[in-house]
């Protein structure tokens, strides 16, 4: 068994994957880096972990070199005391780590949080994140609108921190009733609920709604460099059926970034590297080029990495 299925008790293969870690401003990120190539640079959103990412990266490992993170407080990422789990921190947390990994010219592959979190990144060290894979996502200030308004108030304010303490209301909850392909696996809900057992570490999981209308400044921020960046650059993975993010969101999008390529994903709710993650591994394989086989043809293949310094 790997170490991050036997701390979390998952069920074994279900993360074949090796874990490293690196100490971040008082964090200690915990990240999986899996074969060479083109680095494909991955950022979970609320309330996931790298797993969520497994799907893609068996798939595409032989090709690329596949890093996924766990944000401070998520999976097996540690934050520092007093961490604000807002993610403007977050971002200023990966900014660092991919300083500290040396990575360049690396893809972007990102959804819900992870999306702005990633972008913000990006916007700060230049060269680093170069080319852009957005699942269903945005970066921009929604207040105002009553879709995001009701949501935002609603789980980031005292009843959500509430539900988020006593019944783990993101992974229960929202998670659970986002599927739209049929009911999330008994494993699978397994390895989202295990990071989160101790309520203590369900903090980030009602921040992050909160800051939907709470960081303004940080999304309006990102927006307003967005038109500077080359469209070409970017593809969106867009599911149908999202509860959060609509067909209002994606020609948001392409009206930023008119040159950027849309896959659409059908009959697929809002966690689409859950859902669709061989779906999703075949559209960046053919976005980036190297025409991957699919999850359930490609043979194991498994790199050990010296830790980050």
């Amino acid at each position: 068994m790997t170490h991050a299925e036997q701390t979390l008790d998952l069920v074994p293969g279900s993360f074949p994957f090796d874990s490293h870690f690196c100490a971040v401003d008082g964090a200690n990120i915990h990240y999986v880096d899996e074969g060479q190539g083109t680095t494909l640079f991955m950022i979970h959103g609320n309330p996931t972990w790298s797993f969520l990412y497994r799907h893609v990266i068996r798939a595409l490992r032989p090709h690329y070199r596949c890093i996924a993170i766990d944000l401070p407080g998520f999976g097996l990422s540690q934050p520092p005391a007093g961490f604000s789990f807002r993610p403007e921190d977050h971002a200023a947390v990966a900014t660092t780590l991919l300083s500290k990994l040396g990575i360049e010219n690396a893809a972007l592959v990102a959804h819900d949080w992870g999306g702005p979190i990633g972008l913000a990144a990006a916007l700060a060290q230049p060269g680093q994140l170069t080319r852009f894979a957005l699942g269903n996502t945005w970066a921009w200030p929604v207040n105002g609108d009553w879709h995001f308004e009701w949501f935002s108030r609603l789980t980031g304010g005292p009843i959500g921190r509430f539900g988020a303490r006593h019944w783990n209301l993101f992974v229960n909850g929202v998670m659970v009733g986002a599927m739209r392909r049929g009911p999330l696996a008994a494993d699978a809900k397994r390895a989202y609920r295990a990071p989160l057992r101790d309520p203590e570490r369900r903090t980030g999981t009602h921040v992050f709604p909160a800051c939907i209308l709470g960081s303004r400044e940080f999304l309006r921020a990102i927006e307003r460099r967005l038109p500077g960046l080359d469209g070409r650059n970017f593809v969106f993975l867009w599911p149908d059926r999202d509860i959060a993010f609509r067909a209002a969101e994606l020609e948001r999008w392409q009206s930023l970034l008119p040159a950027a390529s849309v896959v659409h994903l059908r009959n697929c709710g809002h966690f689409i590297f859950e859902e669709a993650g061989t779906e999703c591994a075949d559209a960046l394989a053919t976005w980036l080029g190297g025409g991957a086989p699919l999850l359930a043809a490609t043979a194991p293949s498994h790199q050990a990495r010296a830790p980050a310094q």
